[in-house]
């Protein structure tokens, strides 16, 4: 099990092929560079690893009939976690609040989604950066706490609509980066990628939870019906692949560090046309 020091780089990797995870694969299958410069591989981890995710719901008014969708095949979604994976449910439209902290009691969790349909009353709008913000937060406090559980994430629903104060979607990825968790999204009703423009009042920025799951390292998929998606995701969730390596020194504090994971040529040969998925990078501590 991963034992991180100050000076360890963990990144979570996904390798798909013809939009199936790949499984199976070694320390030996893969390359990393920091900056650059490549490095070797110190700590390397499969499925079999704890995950922590964090369930994140949009419950605006739009998102009702998905979120009745997604509380109907819960049960099943969830049955496909270990049993020493941990799950939490948080809820937000202008604002966050987390209904359950991350805990072993997956019927809890269930049940929790369920609240989320019926019960929750939330200011009307919808802060889809300043969620996953406060809940990276959380997991990143997870972190330090319970290090045995190596592996992080959060698993948004939403439609993707939302307009972001003054938060930019870098601010975002440095919250995912510092608390090592890779955000994967369920994008439903009309929530496709939005083209970049040029704001007229650039306080504001348009949602874009495709970008923050890529630059992560996770997945963002669209979905017509989120009772389907739901239990996909936890299992292409669950096949994912742990690395680290020492950071390379010197460091200036607070500098952004490129990160590159690539497969070997030969894993290549293997795996013609797999693509690899991991963080864009880190920020070194300050």
């Amino acid at each position: 099990m991963f034992r991180a020091s100050v000076a360890q780089v963990r990144v979570d990797v996904q390798v798909l092929r013809d939009g199936k995870p790949v499984t199976g694969l070694t320390k030996d299958d893969f390359v990393v560079s920091d900056g650059g410069e490549r490095r070797a591989i110190s700590y390397f981890g499969r499925d079999e690893e704890p995950l922590a995710v964090m369930l994140l719901l949009d419950v605006s008014g739009s998102m009702r009939r998905f979120l009745e969708q997604m509380a109907a095949t819960a049960q099943r979604a969830l049955g496909q976690l270990g049993n020493q994976d941990r799950v939490g449910v948080a809820v937000f439209s202008k604002g966050t609040q987390t209904l359950l902290p991350l805990s072993r009691n997956i019927k809890e969790a269930a049940r929790e989604i369920e609240v989320a349909v019926l019960d929750t009353k939330m200011p009307a709008g919808t802060a889809i950066n300043a969620a996953v913000v406060e809940i990276a937060a959380q997991m990143k406090k997870d972190r330090t706490e319970q290090p045995q559980a190596s592996r992080r994430s959060i698993l948004i629903l939403t439609d993707n609509g939302s307009l972001n104060f003054q938060l930019t979607d870098e601010m975002v990825l440095r919250g995912l980066y510092g608390a090592d968790t890779v955000l994967n999204a369920i994008v439903v009703g009309e929530g496709n990628r939005r083209p970049r423009r040029a704001s007229a009042n650039p306080d504001f920025t348009p949602a874009d939870v495709f970008r923050l799951a890529e630059d992560s390292g996770g997945e963002a998929i669209r979905a017509e019906r989120a009772d389907r998606a739901f239990p996909d995701m936890i299992a292409r969730m669950r096949i994912r692949y742990s690395l680290a390596y020492a950071a390379p020194p010197p460091q200036t504090p607070g500098e952004f560090r490129a990160i590159r994971v690539e497969l070997t040529p030969e894993a290549r040969r293997r795996l013609p046309n797999a693509q690899v998925r991991a963080r864009r990078g880190y920020y070194a501590a300050e």
